[in-house]
């Protein structure tokens, strides 16, 4: 049997990679990986079969338990099978999913870690998620509903809206589809309504966005992102640059409407 590595390809630039996974990489013999990895970072295994096995927020997306019986039937047939995933595996990676089925199956596995998006939105923003004084704390919460479950995964089942609520600054993952609901919610769990918002789109990458508001106009600035994955960041750390997107003029537009809102 060989070894199954989950390996996080980081946020989107492939020189975000680790020494470790390019080593991997350039030693596998078939990976598995998400939709938002790099051309590039697919380059370093030139001796590897590749398999796409993404999933993608409202489109066909590939099934979980497909992707954990093909980890534990390649392993049966390789020696160094990559499942190599955007972000960090362990953070809204279904990491777990595919370790339960290795270990089921009895298969040796490494996690090598990756920069996850929250982390390259901070450095984009030029944003500390803890800031001396004013953040103590840090939570990453995703509401997103689950296709592969009746329920939904929101402030009613997870707590998730109760826990952005009480923590100094929050990163939101995969939400930009429900920012009305999103917003609903968190009016509900107690943040103000200029609490400061920024969201960033296509972090790490030359096509990466900023849009920096207040939590009530979040649906709008939702809707003014593109294709790219995007994450929600919400605190007081954004207070200054929030403030300073109030009194500079849009990038993209010499009469903006909405004088709290700068795309960068």
């Amino acid at each position: 049997m060989g070894k199954v590595y989950l390996i996080g390809a980081g946020p989107g630039a492939p020189d975000l990679l680790t020494l470790r996974a390019a080593r991997i990489l350039e030693c596998a013999d078939i990976v598995f990986h998400d939709a938002l990895v790099h051309a590039d970072a697919l380059a370093l295994a030139a001796r590897a079969r590749i398999v796409a096995v993404g999933k993608r927020c409202s489109q066909i997306s590939t099934d979980q338990r497909f992707i954990n019986r093909n980890l534990v039937e390649a392993a049966a047939r390789h020696d160094v099978v990559v499942r190599l995933k955007g972000g960090d595996p362990m953070i809204f990676g279904r990491a777990q999913e595919e370790i339960d089925a290795l270990v089921a199956a009895g298969i040796e596995f490494e996690v090598v870690p990756g920069v996850t998006a929250a982390l390259a939105a901070s450095a984009e923003l030029a944003a500390s998620l803890t800031r001396r004084g004013v953040s103590r704390s840090v939570v990453f919460a995703t509401p997103r509903i689950r296709n592969d479950q009746p329920e939904r995964d929101d402030s009613a089942t997870s707590g998730w809206a109760q826990a952005v609520a009480a923590a100094d600054t929050a990163a939101l993952y995969m939400t930009r589809a429900e920012a009305p609901a999103l917003l609903r919610a968190l009016l509900d769990a107690g943040l103000p309504a200029n609490h400061p918002v920024a969201i960033v789109e296509s972090a790490s990458l030359p096509q990466a966005r900023k849009l920096y508001g207040t939590l009530d106009s979040l649906p709008q600035l939702a809707a003014e992102t593109g294709g790219g994955p995007a994450v929600v960041i919400l605190g007081e750390v954004l207070r200054e640059a929030v403030a300073a997107a109030q009194s500079t003029p849009a990038a993209d537009s010499g009469t903006d409407a909405n004088p709290i809102r700068q795309v960068l």
